[in-house]
């Protein structure tokens, strides 16, 4: 069987997730997210971004962490929130790469100097990002305001990135986390990948691979887009395969049929 790309004559498959981010295409939620951590990489503090899932909240992150100088800013990533509260502090403590105490106590208390001393002493930003925050338990909520307390509350020493699904949000929104929703500095909730965003998208995306953008005619387009509830991720799976099918069946343009045939096939329900 020809890979699809071979079948029609790209580089590579233009809607990959591997592609590097300097090839990202920038919907105006992206921009809008990624404004709000320039200012979050100047003016240190929390951030809340949210979003359904695969509309590139994720991906917009690291296309900002690419574009960092690891010796002004220092970004620390973590994705697994489905732990204790001491279990949190032992990650964040190994993300930093501090030694990794026995006690919580003196976790917090190394994690605080680490910061503080980056911050003043060594003058590099430090951005701490928390994915999937929408996991987190409510005690580590609780720790996070008391984590961002620097010098008598005066000070801030890094920032604090949360991201997550919307249901984040109504987290937020609950009375015992109303310090830290103080503290935030900034938020942004996707609203997800529109119309027109998706043609010039696809556009993008076919001439990045060097291919043309009339293999997909409008109908496709516009069935792709109805089927992927302002996905980017989902609007990806169903623009690959339909390129599969159509090599599988010689058909030189996708049509809307076989987008219709591929969001059937990548359907769990």
């Amino acid at each position: 069987m020809i890979p699809f790309t071979s079948f029609y004559g790209m580089r590579m498959n233009p809607f990959d997730k591997e592609l590097p981010s300097k090839d990202a295409y920038m919907t105006l939620d992206m921009e809008q997210m990624q404004g709000r951590l320039e200012h979050l990489k100047e003016h240190p503090g929390i951030g809340l971004f949210t979003a359904a899932p695969g509309q590139g909240k994720t991906f917009s992150l690291r296309h900002f962490s690419d574009s960092l100088n690891p010796n002004l800013v220092k970004l620390y990533y973590i994705c697994l929130s489905t732990v204790t509260t001491v279990e949190f502090y032992r990650q964040l403590c190994v993300t930093l790469g501090l030694d990794v105490p026995y006690k919580k106590s003196v976790m917090f208390q190394r994690i605080q100097e680490y910061l503080y001393s980056m911050c003043t002493s060594k003058n590099v930003r430090c951005m701490v990002c928390l994915d999937e925050a929408q996991y987190l338990n409510s005690d580590i909520l609780k720790d996070l305001k008391m984590l961002c307390n620097f010098c008598m509350d005066s000070k801030n020493c890094f920032s604090l990135i949360l991201l997550g699904q919307p249901t984040l949000m109504n987290i937020m929104m609950r009375q015992p986390n109303e310090a830290l929703r103080q503290r935030i500095a900034v938020n942004y909730h996707f609203a997800g990948l529109s119309a027109g965003e998706a043609v010039n998208y696809i556009n993008n995306r076919m001439e990045l691979a060097g291919a043309s953008p009339r293999i997909f005619d409008e109908s496709a387009i516009t069935t792709a887009y109805g089927s992927c509830n302002g996905s980017l991720r989902q609007l990806n799976l169903i623009l690959t395969k339909a390129l599969s099918i159509g090599a599988q069946n010689s058909k030189q343009n996708i049509d809307s049929d076989m987008v219709l045939a591929a969001v059937n096939d990548i359907s769990l329900f």
